[in-house]
């Protein structure tokens, strides 16, 4: 089966927006924190591998929702 055109014509689709360098700083310095709060968890407080990572990744999560959020909010603002 193939088909003769795409299903979403090039002029009816919504222009990609293009990735800030700020937002790739954000994501970078979010990254480095993530892993920094990882190693402080395990190396410092010594709570042990899987608790480190589960406090890592809840942080994550948390930061992942505000992202969320705050581009919702921008997002409804215009």
């Amino acid at each position: 089966m193939t088909v003769d055109h795409d299903a979403i014509p090039d002029e009816g689709r919504a222009p990609a927006h293009e990735v800030t360098r700020a937002a790739l700083v954000g994501y970078a310095t979010a990254a480095v924190g993530l892993v920094g709060w990882f190693l402080f968890g395990l190396l410092v407080q010594r709570q042990g591998f899987i608790d480190s990572v589960g406090e890592s990744a809840g942080a994550g999560f948390a930061l992942l929702l505000a992202v969320s959020v705050v581009g919702t909010l921008r997002r409804n603002g215009r």
